[in-house]
């Protein structure tokens, strides 16, 4: 199979001719059509994230069809589709498992970073980590939901009942959960990097009430606020724009240094909480609600042999939206 694969940090993915991997008796094998980009693929290739396999095919929004069971899988059928998230192992007997919160599982391991992911033309899962994908969403559409879906959709929910939210960095995850905030009548302040005029346009579109730059305050004082740019001077930023007794939510799996700041801006019952992962039940609760409200994703596809070209897209800012890998 062709597969593209990471040999070293910091260095560019490389076009390679593996054999097909084999599932386990508690595996599928998918015959992947469509894997999503992610920030958190950027952060395994530039070194952010320390501990990746090498070599190591990336990519944890996998869209495709089984193509094969192990002896033990009863839950999927040959050609059923199914999708691939981040978190792609747990071991169900630590005391994070065990009180449901297996997204902090201390054995936990990774798609597209202790296993080999998507950015391939086969890929094998365990069977209880992957989901059916829902109707109408076709293959392209449906990777985003996968992980900018899904650990947008855990963020969001750490935002509580916030009526006034905001989103810092307006990319994959903040153009999926705008949809679901206005579908449940909230207002969405959009924050993006400063000049990012086509960013702030891509977010009035699809509902904002007001978009601007990242160091900005917003019109209003929000009631929550969730930070989706890996960058750690908006949380006081974002501290300093929420009412009190409002969460500010960090997002992302790695984020640079956050400053010092005074305590008065955290003060008065501020919360600041980060989010780590999902679990299988945040999968299957945003998988449910995603056709009702109903969710678009925008995407820009590239095939598997431009992975670079789509991870140096997404490093710039030109992706409004989501870059996916379309394998043919």
């Amino acid at each position: 199979m062709r597969a593209m694969i990471l040999e070293a940090q910091g260095k560019l993915l490389r076009v390679a001719e593996l054999p097909i991997p084999q599932p386990n008796s508690q595996q599928v094998l998918i015959r992947v059509r469509a894997c999503g980009v992610c920030r958190t693929d950027l952060h395994i290739v530039d070194g952010e994230l320390t501990q990746p396999k090498l070599p190591l095919i990336l990519g944890h929004q996998i869209v495709g069809t089984v193509a094969a069971v192990g002896e033990q899988v009863q839950q999927f059928q040959i050609g059923n589709r199914v999708g691939v998230p981040w978190l792609g192992h747990t071991c169900n007997c630590c005391r994070y498992c065990l009180s449901g919160r297996e997204n902090l599982c201390d054995y936990a391991q990774f798609t597209g970073y202790q296993i080999d992911g998507g950015y391939a033309e086969y890929a094998v899962a365990d069977a209880q980590f992957c989901f059916p994908i829902p109707e109408g969403y076709p293959d392209l559409q449906a990777a985003p939901l996968l992980c900018a879906g899904l650990i947008g959709y855990r963020s969001y929910r750490m935002a509580e009942d916030a009526e006034k939210i905001g989103f810092y960095g307006f990319g994959a995850a903040a153009h999926i959960l705008i949809q679901l905030a206005r579908y449940q009548g909230r207002e969405v302040y959009a924050f993006t990097r400063a000049g990012d005029v086509k960013g702030q346009e891509f977010a009035l579109n699809l509902g904002a009430v007001w978009a601007g730059c990242s160091e900005d305050l917003p019109p209003v004082p929000l009631d929550a606020a969730i930070i989706f740019a890996p960058i750690g001077s908006l949380v006081p930023t974002a501290l300093r724009a929420v009412v009190k007794g409002g969460v500010v939510v960090c997002a992302g799996i790695h984020m640079s240094n956050i400053p010092a700041f005074p305590y008065e801006i955290l003060w008065e019952e501020r919360v600041l909480r980060s989010v780590a992962n999902l679990t299988r039940r945040d999968g299957e609760e945003f998988l449910a609600l995603a056709p009702q409200v109903p969710i678009r994703t925008e995407v820009h596809p590239f095939p598997l042999v431009q992975a670079n070209e789509a991870l140096d897209a997404l490093r710039s800012g030109k992706i409004n939206g989501a870059a996916v890998i379309v394998v043919e």
